[in-house]
């Protein structure tokens, strides 16, 4: 690894946020040579609205990492990562729920844009080393569960490379959220109190489903029992998500939850209990399954998974079916296992890697 005067090299992915400003601050305490970078993402031109902007990357966003990279005594750069954004996350998002897909646009985004990319555009620049707000833990070139529970973020990193991670730091692994906001008010950052956004950075509203019905073409169609009665009417399959209740409007009956999307027939059929067989299953199929030692363990492999973002992880035993897929059996049934989604795989709090549930 390069160092100047045994200073690392460290870019520091800024995004204006409480976070990333805190584990700029960190580094450069350190002692290490720090720069901060912005990224410009894709931003959706919506007909009578002015100005569109991206969560992620807004005008409030760059000035509030200007004024933090000031305080801090860094250099900020931006990049526009614009181009990529679209064609690998947004694109990618669309296609995904047209198929019936729910794909997961941060697992994406970290992998081939926010970090993945990253990593090869600052390498050009001289540095070796790129820094992140994400909330986990690096030791020895292995992943683990950020010691603030509910803000890991391991579940989106799953995707990376022996070669990529060896290439990244996570300064605030070992921080809970409250002592990092604690810290930035130490070090008199004025995001300190900046409150956090959780929705999808490029969709405007806080439902992913007006964005939907502006970029796929809707067809409505019948809503089905499975025993062939029909109770109501869809806006649109992709609009819906297997276990759904909320938004199934069928008057005076009920309640229905999503079970089944047929895309060949339109028909979206539901049941009335949401421990339903068709809801609640004992196991998925994965693919594009990613080892983040580079070599696949010993099989069949006795660990435990998260089927989504915040999912509480459940033992299991992952066997190979062929060279492309591999199947998930859980030990209790695990309730809306959504095809697009990602499942990932952890050995106590290591993160052993994930794939895509098909």
């Amino acid at each position: 690894m390069k160092k100047t005067k045994n200073k690392l090299k460290i870019a520091v992915a800024m995004s204006g946020g409480v976070d990333s400003a805190v584990a700029a601050k960190l580094l450069k305490n350190q002692g290490h040579e720090v720069v901060g970078i912005f990224l410009h993402f894709w931003k959706e031109e919506i007909k009578g609205r002015k100005n569109p902007e991206n969560k992620c990357c807004s005008l409030e966003a760059l000035s509030d990492a200007r004024r933090v990279a000031a305080k801090i005594g860094i250099p900020l750069y931006t990049l526009n990562f614009a181009k990529v954004f679209k064609k690998q996350v947004v694109d990618n998002f669309l296609a995904e729920y047209a198929k019936g897909k729910t794909p997961n646009p941060c697992v994406r985004c970290n992998k081939l844009v926010k970090l993945g990319f990253l990593i090869k555009q600052v390498k050009k620049l001289g540095f070796d080393y790129v820094a992140s707000g994400h909330y986990l833990k690096k030791i020895n070139d292995k992943l683990y569960r950020a010691e603030d529970q509910g803000k890991d973020q391991s579940y989106f990193l799953y995707t990376l490379s022996k070669k990529e991670l060896a290439h990244l730091l996570f300064p605030l692994g070992n921080y809970r959220k409250t002592q990092v906001r604690q810290m930035a008010k130490k070090f008199k950052l004025s995001v300190a109190e900046k409150p956090e956004s959780q929705e999808i950075c490029f969709i405007a509203e806080k439902s992913h489903n007006e964005f939907l019905k502006r970029h796929l073409k809707l067809m409505p169609g019948p809503i089905k029992t499975l025993d062939g009665q029909t109770v109501g009417t869809h806006q649109g399959l992709p609009l819906y998500t297997i276990g759904q209740r909320k938004g199934i409007k069928i008057g005076g009956i009920g309640p229905f939850y999503a079970a089944k999307m047929d895309y060949k027939t339109n028909i979206l059929f539901v049941v009335d209990k949401s421990s339903h067989p068709l809801i609640c299953k004992t196991y998925l199929i994965a693919k594009r399954v990613n080892w983040l030692s580079g070599l696949t363990p010993k099989l069949p492999l006795h660990c435990s998974a998260a089927i989504r973002y915040h999912h509480k992880t459940a033992k299991c035993v992952v066997a190979k079916i062929n060279s492309h897929n591999f199947k998930v059996k859980f030990t209790e049934p695990q309730r809306a296992i959504m095809p697009g989604q990602s499942v990932v795989f952890y050995r106590g709090k290591e993160i052993l890697g994930g794939g895509v549930i098909k």
